[in-house]
């Protein structure tokens, strides 16, 4: 990938706090445009990476560049382009949400003031807060304070967005309006976000980083992640006498294994294959082959990503 495709490229960035490694050597690639998914478990080196990005501390050795711009010697023009939001935010409770982003709008804006109105309307339709706009933060849920939280970052426009564990406290509802807020921003900003929430990271990201003991990992698409480290693998649940099927599918050059479990409801088959287009054009019709099977499910496994990042991390600690 090209440089001018990353908005975040960092090269061995290192952090050590009294001679402990916080982070160790980070290589990360942040795509424009795209919603990156930034795990680990707590004490990976998470918030010291956002720290160092945002220019909140400095390196101790390595370096980074976001738009392209190094992250110590251009850091007051990166952060001009950046919006931020803490894993707890505060507010002024007694303000309104229209209030709370005309007080952060006078930081970036010196132009007319129907125009800051419009950027501060626009804001809050944007995150769902329009018909709350009015009213006392004082009264607002978890869920609406966080959506108010990523519209004080957005009010500048920013290329790129920071979020750290934007839905970490909040119920399934006010955790599905903030994805919901993340989907709708990508349009317009990249969106770099730390979480423990695998299953909002699996719904809504584009690409993942994981971070153990201050070492990277993982780096990822989440398609890529989701399909596991076992190569591809296709699943069937087939009815009937399925012995003839099972050795012509087997007798094919581009299938490597296949694991069998019979139970009263039918057979399931995971078949590992090196060929993904011969599974895709082929399988699929050597089983059908048989007129005296029915074939009830096909399609490409996938994981949970729960499952690939306790994988990924046990395996690290273990390694």
């Amino acid at each position: 990938m090209e440089p001018s495709d990353l908005v975040i490229d960092t090269k061995g960035l290192s952090k050590t706090y009294n001679g402990v490694a916080a982070l160790d050597s980070l290589n990360l690639q942040v795509p424009k445009n795209s919603i990156f998914g930034f795990l680990g478990p707590n004490g990976a080196g998470k918030t010291t990476a956002i720290k160092l990005l945002l220019g909140l501390t400095r390196p101790t050795s390595g370096g980074g560049a976001i738009f392209e711009q190094d992250i110590v010697e251009d850091s007051v023009e990166i952060r001009k382009r950046i919006g931020y939001l803490a894993q707890d935010p505060r507010f002024y409770e007694h303000m309104t949400a229209r209030e709370t982003l005309r007080f952060k709008a006078r930081f970036y804006y010196r132009g007319p003031a129907d125009e800051i109105e419009a950027r501060i309307s626009e804001t809050l339709e944007l995150v769902g807060l329009a018909d709350k706009a009015d009213r006392s933060i004082k009264g607002f849920s978890g869920g609406e304070r966080q959506r108010l939280g990523i519209a004080q970052a957005q009010i500048n426009f920013p290329d790129l967005l920071i979020l750290d564990e934007p839905a970490a406290a909040l119920d399934p509802m006010g955790r599905r309006d903030v994805l919901k807020v993340m989907k709708r921003i990508q349009k317009h900003a990249t969106i770099f976000y730390s979480t423990h929430i695998l299953d909002d990271v699996q719904r809504v990201s584009d690409n993942v980083a994981i971070l153990n003991h201050g070492k990277l990992v993982a780096l990822a698409p989440i398609e890529e992640l989701l399909a596991g480290s076992q190569g591809t693998i296709y699943s069937l649940v087939i009815e009937g006498d399925a012995g003839s099927a099972q050795e012509r599918v087997r007798s094919q050059a581009w299938v490597t294994d296949i694991e069998v479990v019979t139970v009263d409801s039918g057979t399931t088959w995971q078949v590992a294959v090196t060929d993904d287009a011969a599974a895709k054009d082929q399988l699929l019709r050597l089983v059908m082959s048989d007129d005296q099977i029915t074939v009830t499910h096909f399609g490409q496994k996938t994981y949970a990503l729960e499952e690939i990042f306790m994988d990924i991390v046990e395996g690290d600690d273990h390694g």
